[in-house]
């Protein structure tokens, strides 16, 4: 019970406390926050995704998605290239423009993150890392176990 009101309290910091906008205004990235997440799943993937993998990556619906890579694709942050296991299919990729607004995004939020642990020593952080990610794994297993119990029952 204890862990709740923690969960609660980094929630609102990170979306109440405008961490997106705060990191897009000290990266200079003029779109909004739909958009920018389109961008950062571009960015943390291995190479260009479907418009259905980032709906599924940032969990909302498809047309939701065209309607922001349309917009990306409009101000040259992101093309469409052909897939080249299917050349009925689009992928979409960040150009070097895209790819630069993300990195620079990146590069603000986790110097804030590692700002806020820089009086952590070297074990708690690596620690806190470890549990983090383990948690995160657990929970989504968890959660998409239950989802699939509900959808066959």
């Amino acid at each position: 019970m204890a862990v709740l009101p923690r969960l609660t309290q980094v929630s609102n910091v990170l979306n109440r406390g405008r961490l997106l906008e705060r990191a897009m205004e000290t990266a200079a990235i003029h779109v909004d926050r739909p958009a920018m997440s389109v961008l950062l799943s571009l960015h943390m993937a291995d190479g260009p995704l479907r418009v259905g993998e980032i709906a599924e990556r940032m969990n909302v619906v498809g047309p939701h998605i065209t309607r922001q890579v349309n917009e990306l694709e409009r101000r040259g942050l992101v093309v469409r290239v052909t897939d080249p296991h299917d050349q009925r299919a689009r992928l979409i990729e960040a150009t070097p423009e895209g790819a630069a607004a993300a990195g620079r995004y990146m590069s603000t939020v986790i110097g804030w993150f590692t700002d806020a642990l820089a009086d952590w020593p070297q074990q708690d952080r690596q620690d806190f890392g470890r549990l983090l990610g383990r948690f995160a794994d657990d929970l989504t297993a968890h959660l998409a176990a239950l989802d699939e119990q509900s959808a066959s029952g």
